[in-house]
């Protein structure tokens, strides 16, 4: 079944009589689960009011560059990092030129160029707009680019013409764009993610933990299944919804997540749990009374835990292995000697002493590092950057 679920979608409307569909357009992916912003064109909104739109969808409807309430006057830059995908429907001749240009003279076409999500097109216009040269030809540009183009239809139009240049059907339209976040480019492996923190018991009431949210791990997960994995989660405690399609197993320790590891079949194994390298010697069987009152101070004796990743890559069958590496100095020559050292196929670094990206953010950046070099990745949403991932380690697997 068609799914958007905790999907970002941001809608572009431009100004055609086929903005009126824009709204039951964003009825009909909200539907799918997405969550659905708007941006539109001045000659949108002498056909159909912000007002609308953004009681539909739940969210203030964007239309102007240059707005002072943005962050830091930077609006078109929050919104194509919040993008999973960028769907413009109505697309426009005119602003099908302009995206063919590469123009930002709006809000809409700066976002464009702004924008690493994928782009998709529901072109509406006359029939004769839609068969002239001009707009094939750049239609062909931008589909050469990486755009998808959903439509356009033959039928009756605003202008008593008949002919292809009729706007899809919204449910149509939909269905479409769901269907873009299913690469199939792990179409029948078996993958492992492991994600979240793990909790070592000191006693009955406290353990040793770290920051991580588990969002990186839970947004690949989400990626392997939309690529056609069979998706298996190992997850520490967090506070995140198992993604559609994909098996969660529970564990709280570093032990407990190795013996999940241990246990699952894994083609390709992704560990991007932030397990603690130690845990205490003794877990104590009631809560642990203040002592050492004369200095303040009291001694944890701690033991280091298994290495969960460097365990699974030592196998003699081992499955293709991906690291990750979080550091706060010295990234890319920490994570590569990781590399070498556990016999791993990739590792994801990311330097974790940034503010903006990693531990609980919703955006993160990383440098992927394999054998025969090293690529920066820059700052997206997790979701997007997963999807970047996967479709490197896909690359890489086969």
């Amino acid at each position: 079944m068609s799914s958007l679920i905790n999907k970002h979608v941001l809608l572009g409307v431009s100004g055609g009589i086929a903005a009126y569909k824009s709204a039951e357009l964003i009825r009909r992916l909200k539907d799918l689960g997405a969550d659905v912003r708007v941006v539109m064109t001045s000659a949108a909104q002498e056909f159909i009011t912000p007002l609308t739109l953004q009681a539909l969808s739940g969210n203030p409807v964007y239309t102007e560059l240059l707005d002072p309430e943005a962050e830091a006057g930077m609006g078109h830059i929050e919104l194509a990092r919040w993008a999973d995908i960028f769907f413009i429907a109505p697309c426009t001749a005119d602003l099908i030129a302009r995206l063919a240009l590469g123009q930002g003279n709006d809000l809409l076409t700066t976002i464009a160029l702004a924008c690493q999500a994928p782009l998709a097109l529901a072109p509406a216009m006359n029939q004769a707009m839609w068969s002239h040269a001009a707009t094939q030809d750049n239609l062909a540009l931008l589909i050469n680019r990486g755009a998808k183009v959903f439509g356009p239809d033959s039928g009756s139009q605003a202008c008593g013409d008949t002919g292809f240049g009729r706007m899809s059907e919204p449910a149509v339209l939909a269905t479409q764009l769901s269907e873009c976040f299913s690469s199939g480019l792990l179409s029948g492996l078996n993958v492992v993610i492991t994600a979240g923190p793990t909790r070592e018991a000191i006693d009955p009431v406290r353990y040793i933990s770290n920051h991580s949210s588990g969002k990186m791990g839970y947004a690949l997960a989400q990626a392997c299944a939309e690529a056609g994995a069979r998706t298996r989660l190992i997850s520490g405690p967090t506070q995140l919804s198992c993604p559609a399609n994909v098996e969660r197993i529970d564990v709280t320790s570093a032990q407990e997540m190795l013996d999940a590891a241990l246990a699952c079949k894994a083609d390709i194994f992704i560990g991007a749990a932030a397990v603690a390298d130690y845990r205490p010697e003794t877990i104590a069987e009631q809560k642990i009374k203040k002592q050492g009152a004369d200095t303040g101070t009291t001694t944890l004796t701690l033991v280091q835990n298994p290495d969960i990743i460097a365990t699974i890559a030592s196998d003699i069958n081992k499955p293709f292995v991906v690291g990750f590496a979080a550091e706060t100095e010295n990234v890319v020559s920490y994570a590569r000697s990781k590399l070498i050292k556990k016999r791993l196929d990739l590792v994801i670094a990311n330097d974790v002493s940034r503010q903006d990206i990693g531990f609980n953010s919703d955006d993160n950046a990383v440098t992927l590092i394999s054998a025969t070099g090293e690529e920066y990745l820059e700052p997206r949403s997790k979701y997007q950057l997963a999807l970047e991932l996967v479709r490197r380690i896909a690359i890489a697997y086969r």
